[in-house]
């Protein structure tokens, strides 16, 4: 399907479907650009991603529920924060830009921002689209917890005790976690 053949139900192009999208080899190395709606519609395009997990100093993590508003899994919950950079953007930079406009975090809440994994999934969603992803993890520690969520990106946020969600996953099973998420805590201990 072609961007620009791609509409909602009413016919109205998506939002983002202009957006262009790092198309990335199983390697997250680089193989062009790709439309945003084109990369998760059909048999997908592997492209690049993160999700970021940020925690407080008593190892709680900082879950955001997906805007009702998305198009793939809307109201699911995630990590922190889960976005892709942009052509020619770092992984660090594209998270600290993601951090501030979806949760207002900003960077002098946390001076501790690292990649720590890397993988590559892909998961359909219904019948209205994929994720198929090379995904950076990415951590901080907030020693200022203030956020000012943005209401289009996020539905809710919810404070966790990290350790107990990954040993625990069956008691947090009512917030249908998204896939990226769920694949990022099972590696992460």
């Amino acid at each position: 399907m072609s961007t620009r053949d791609a509409a909602d139900e009413t016919g109205d192009t998506h939002p983002n479907a202009d957006q262009q999208l790092v198309a990335v080899d199983e390697n997250d190395d680089s193989e062009g650009i790709v439309g945003r709606l084109d990369a998760h519609t059909g048999d997908g395009v592997r492209h690049r991603a993160f999700t970021a997990m940020l925690f407080d100093e008593m190892g709680n993590l900082l879950l955001a529920q997906r805007s009702p508003e998305k198009r793939l899994w809307d109201a699911g919950w995630d990590g922190t924060v889960a976005s892709h950079p942009r052509e020619g953007e770092e992984q660090l930079d594209a998270t600290r830009k993601r951090l501030e406009e979806e949760l207002g975090v900003t960077p002098d809440q946390y001076d501790d921002l690292r990649a720590t994994d890397r993988f590559e999934y892909k998961r359909y969603y219904y019948d209205e689209g994929l994720e198929w992803e090379v995904c950076t993890v990415l951590k901080a520690t907030l020693t200022d917890t203030t956020i000012d969520p943005d209401n289009s990106e996020v539905g809710g946020v919810l404070w966790v005790p990290y350790e107990r969600l990954h040993e625990h996953p069956r008691w947090y099973r009512q917030l249908d976690l998204c896939p990226w998420f769920e694949i990022a805590m099972r590696r992460d201990f």
